[in-house]
């Protein structure tokens, strides 16, 4: 678990419970006494446990000694043997059961042992490792091993007479002194007194973040934690506060997170700066708070808080000039480093009349993704905006849109000092300047575009200034890239997401568990020295490193679970890309068996490690159905080779107390075979065939005689018959490495004089012709398919969504309607009554012709009243099946956009598949005709040897030399072969998604037409179904007219639907069945 101890508890505000716990009688202040431990699984997941001692002393005391346990490095490394005692005695106390010492069994004698020189020789031969210097590190000698005998063997008789029983040497292996890593590279150890930029630093990325990047709480403990855990770069994204006490905040801007007080942030880094390293912090603050006053009360807080141990002038030996180098950790001591947008004094004016400029001209548009000063929605990263800019600038999905920085004040300036960020123009620029004070941030992809460019240029910039790498925008789950690739360029500040303890993060705390825990590793030599060039991509030795040649084997396992399930073993290895290998080695199963489980397989040899310092070697433990059980990651140059138990440790990097491995390792240094030359020919023969042409050319000025220039231009004719592209190839030693290259002898007899081999037809050679993917076959995609069947739910309910909407306002219509002819009627009747009682009185002419007036005034008005609503009715629904449409159109857009985007990602991972295969192809036909060519060469020395049975080794070597000239012609028409092939099916693959980029267009200017058309004859289309509807309505009574009404409704819906439903299904015979 891991554990943190603070002083302080949290301060106790009920004044019944303060008066209960505050007695008089106790020294000191309540606050002072009071101590909480914080536990937990991991960084995010802790409980607090509150103490009160009676003096402020003991307090003290307490937090010293449970914080000192719990950092102790030797207790997180412990011993096998101290793992078996400890679980031991935890059983003893579960159980209540005593134990006694028992007593030398009888017949001890009879038991198997080994005298003290077979110790030595075992000890000599296979622990030590053959890397060391058998002067400084002589072999131990008998008397030295008959110390360790006495201390680890429990038969005294035994010892007295130089011999170890079996449980004497159990307990040797399982012993500190048998550890798989020693104890002196848990401590510091590195030399600390390098410039800063010649170290590797721990560095967290959204410190206060628990969870994903757009929504979960914001914590103040992250940072205690992170602390404590050893890193020593942390990141504070600073916003503008909205309360009325105007304080600034910290939180991820333009998400659902949790906003958290900028002060209580920095009391806490106050409190825990220093406790488990006393080297250096660094503050990267990602500053978008736009008022004066609130980067005043920041820069207020850190200079309070922090007090000297802010570092806000440059050191004497260290000014801020072009050419001087960074002070190192040591230096640095127990100070705290301010990254920030450094205000550079060009123009004239304030820094907080440009804050109030940049306030005012915050970009207001409801369009816009730049409102620095107020984080809602989006997600959130500017890192890679340090610079002078003032306009607002969208970053891709990488860099985050959150948009620059606020432009700094002289308050929060002043405080930056040797870590100044500034925007990132090119290598050649930066070392043009050479500011070893100036620093650049870069977003993974940005960082890999320009390892994968420059990476000399890469490793060169990381020896003066520091770099800082960052996640991309994109991982809103908070998930990691792979550290080791930048490390690999010598980049110091690798940030990362410590709330996600996966692969990544587990390599980081593998990486940052050694010198002390204290956030530093120095990194190699050649990344330090400006004489020395190192290639990042490089396959050769290292100039003035030593390759190793690692084994390993699993032997067996210990209560590895306490279920009745079969384990295996994985191993990796992760170092520059030529060392990486993943998954490089899986054990076999062990079927229900996971308390002992034994392997009898060979071990796994990494022939070659070009680059051990920066190499880890991971060992994973899973159950058969792959659930993780533990692992753990080992620097290879901190290795021991022999018998080991290794402890296993859990995700998060914490011991497991039963779980282990036992395995023998092996490692030493990289030495070639005896006959690596012609190995290496035999694997490479066209290379090796270019090396000799080169030094046969080389050679031609110093050979040649007078009279003898025709016969060396035809030697150097004869080998120019060698294939074109290895003509000007030269194989010189590498600046950062050389080559093992062969030494052949006699060249120019060889190659000069070498009899072609016989040609026959390349289908003999070739497998199979690989055919690309058509778009058929790609849309029958899983994928595919799923992407249509979500456009096509999403477009039927739209649809149905703007046919209720149809409905009702027919409906509502409808009554309006029923309304006014209920009305006209009841008029009607009433006028046609009156009239009626007025005509008893008096029946003249006059008041019948008055009546009929009456009448056909109030029918004109009905009549009216009528198509005014008709007209109204026709304008809501011609406006309602507009926005239909619009609907309908904008979505098919999107469609059309994201099934063009779908159909290229599978046609993507498809032909990469395909390429992958094709490659594995090629290999295999190239083993095929290796293993028949030396299978030929095998027979030819075995003709040589039945002829001449004191055949010498020189004669075979020469055999051997012989046979490659002979193989070169094969393995070259077999590689043209392969090199035409696998260029036919790249110029296939190219068409293919071509085909697809060139439907889109057609396909939306398809659509515009259809739309355009419907929008053409929709008045036409309302106009008619409202004059049917009218006619269907007066030509009934008031029932019928209902359900006509509610028929020509769903009529419309109907016809509309099936307009719908006929441009749809047009829209798939376009879309899912043209070439998209």
């Amino acid at each position: 678990m891991f554990f943190l101890f603070v002083c302080f508890c949290f301060i106790v505000k009920e004044a019944k419970l303060r008066e209960l716990l505050d007695n008089s009688t106790l020294s000191g202040k309540l606050e002072s006494r009071m101590l909480t431990v914080v536990s937990g699984t991991d960084m995010v997941n802790i409980t607090y446990l509150n103490f009160m001692a009676f003096q402020e002393e003991i307090a003290k005391e307490w937090a010293e000694e449970l914080f000192n346990l719990a950092s102790n490095l030797l207790v997180q490394n412990m011993s096998r043997e101290a793992c078996l005692e400890k679980a031991y005695v935890t059983g003893c106390m579960h159980t209540r059961t005593h134990t006694h010492a028992s007593s030398p069994p009888s017949g001890a004698k009879s038991r198997p042992y080994l005298t003290v020189e077979q110790m030595t020789d075992f000890i000599n031969s296979k622990q030590r490792d053959p890397r060391l210097n058998e002067i400084l590190y002589p072999p131990l000698k008998p008397e030295q091993v008959q110390l360790l005998v006495d201390k680890y063997e429990p038969n005294a008789l035994l010892a007295q007479k130089g011999q170890i029983s079996a449980e004497g040497f159990t307990r040797y292996l399982n012993a500190e002194e048998n550890s798989i890593i020693p104890p002196e590279k848990l401590d510091q150890s590195e030399d600390m007194t390098f410039p800063l930029s010649h170290y590797f630093i721990n560095s967290s990325h959204n410190t206060y973040l628990t969870a994903g990047q757009l929504a979960g709480n914001s914590s103040v403990e992250m940072y205690k934690q992170v602390l404590l855990s050893g890193c020593r770069c942390i990141e504070l994204d600073c916003w503008k506060g909205r309360t009325t006490e105007e304080e600034p905040v910290i939180t991820h801007g333009f998400t659902m997170t949790t906003e958290i007080s900028f002060k209580e942030v920095i009391e806490a880094i106050a409190e825990c700066a220093f406790k488990t390293s006393p080297f250096p912090i660094i503050l990267s603050f990602e500053n978008h708070v736009d008022s004066p006053k609130q980067q005043a009360k920041m820069a207020e807080y850190c200079r309070s808080i922090f007090g000297d141990a802010l570092l806000t002038e440059p050191l004497e030996k260290y000014l801020l000039e072009s050419g001087v180098p960074l002070p190192s950790p040591m230096e640095l001591m127990g100070k705290i480093l301010v990254k920030n947008k450094k205000k550079h004094h060009k123009t004239s004016g304030s820094a907080k009349k440009k804050l109030s400029e940049q306030v005012s001209n915050t970009c207001s548009d409801s369009s816009s993704v730049c409102e620095p000063s107020s984080p809602s929605a989006g997600t959130a990263e500017s890192e890679d905006e340090d610079d002078d800019d003032d306009d607002c600038k969208k970053g891709s999905m990488d860099e985050g849109t959150a948009g620059s920085e606020a432009f700094a004040t002289e308050e929060m300036s002043n405080l930056v000092i040797y870590i100044q960020p500034v925007k990132f123009n090119s290598f050649e620029a930066s070392k043009k300047i050479n500011r070893s004070y100036q620093m650049s941030s870069f977003v993974e992809t940005k960082a890999l575009e320009q390892l994968t460019k420059s990476p000399v240029e890469f490793v060169e910039y990381n020896k003066l200034q520091l770099s800082r790498i960052y996640p991309k925008g994109t991982r809103v789950d908070s998930s990691n890239y792979n550290p080791q690739l930048f490390w690999n360029a010598g980049c110091q500040l690798v940030a990362l997401n410590f709330q996600t303890i996966d692969l990544s993060m587990q390599l980081n705390l593998g990486m940052y568990e050694y010198n002390g825990k204290c956030g530093y590793r120095l990194k190699p030599e050649f990344m330090r020295r400006p004489d020395k060039h190192f290639d990042p991509f490089t396959e050769s030795t290292v100039d003035g490193i030593v390759a190793n040649t690692l084994s390993v084997k699993i032997i067996s396992g210990q209560f590895l679970s306490d279920k009745k399930v079969g384990t295996y073993v994985e191993i990796d290895m992760f170092g520059l890309p030529v060392d990486t290998k993943r998954k490089a080695f899986k054990t076999k199963t062990s079927q229900g068996n996971a308390i002992n489980p034994v392997w009898e397989e060979e071990a796994i040899v990494f022939k070659k490690v070009v680059l051990p310092t920066l190499a880890s070697l991971r060992i994973a433990v899973f159950e058969e159905g792959g659930k993780f059980i533990g692992h753990r990651i080992i620097p290879v140059s901190a290795i021991r080779p022999g018998y080991h138990y290794i402890s296993l440790r859990n995700e998060k990097n914490q011991s497991l107390t039963l779980p282990a491995l036992f395995v023998y390792v092996e490692v030493k240094d990289y030495v070639p075979d005896t006959f690596a030359d012609v190995i290496e020919a035999l694997s490479n023969p066209i290379r090796y065939v270019n090396l000799m042409e080169q030094r046969a050319n080389q050679l031609a000025a110093l050979t040649l005689e007078e009279g003898g220039e025709e016969e060396g231009d035809k030697e150097v004719e004869t080998l120019s018959d060698a294939p074109s592209e290895s003509k000007d190839q030269r194989i010189t030693p590498a600046e950062n490495g050389l080559s093992h290259t062969p030494t052949p002898p006699k060249p120019q007899s060889l190659v000069s004089h070498q009899p072609q081999p016989k040609s026959f037809p390349l289908t003999f050679l070739l497998y199979l012709e690989l055919e690309a993917q058509t778009v058929e076959e790609l849309k029958q995609q899983k994928g595919f398919v799923r992407e249509q069947r979500k456009q096509y739910k999403e477009m039927k309910e739209l649809v149905r969504k703007h046919h209720r909407k149809t409905s009702e306002l027919i409906k509502e219509h409808q009554a309006r309607v029923s309304e006014l002819q209920s009305q006209h009627q009841r008029r009607r009747s009433a006028l046609q009554k009156s009239h009626k009682r007025d005509g008893k009185k008096s029946r003249s002419e006059q008041s019948l012709s008055t009546l009929d007036q009456e009448l056909c005034d109030l029918d004109q008005e009905c009549s009216q009243r009528l198509a005014e609503l008709k007209e109204q009715q026709q304008q809501q629904l011609l406006t309602l099946r507009q926005e239909q449409y619009y609907s309908e159109k904008y979505q098919k857009r999107e469609h059309i956009k994201q099934l063009v985007e779908k159909l290229t990602s599978i046609a993507e991972e498809c032909q990469s598949a395909q390429l992958k295969k094709l490659r594995d192809i090629c290999e295999k036909e190239k083993k095929d005709l290796k293993k028949k060519m030396d299978k030929k060469r095998q027979e030819k020395i075995n003709e040589a040897k039945s002829k001449d049975k004191n055949m010498t080794e020189e004669e075979k070597l020469e055999i051997n030399r012989s046979f490659v000239n002979e193989v070169v012609q094969y393995i070259k028409r077999l590689e043209d072969a392969q090199s035409k092939r696998q260029e036919r099916l790249l110029e296939k693959h190219k068409d293919i998604r071509q085909q697809i980029l060139d439907e889109r267009p057609k396909l939306q200017s398809d659509l515009d037409q259809e739309y355009q058309d419907k929008f053409r004859r929709l008045p036409v289309e309302i106009q008619e179904f409202v004059q049917d509807s009218s006619k269907a309505k007066l030509s009934d009574d008031s029932i019928h007219g209902n359900l006509v009404s509610s028929s020509t409704a769903e009529k419309l819906n109907h016809k509309a639907s099936q307009s719908e439903d006929d441009t749809e299904e047009g829209s798939s015979e376009r879309v899912y069945e043209t070439p998209l």
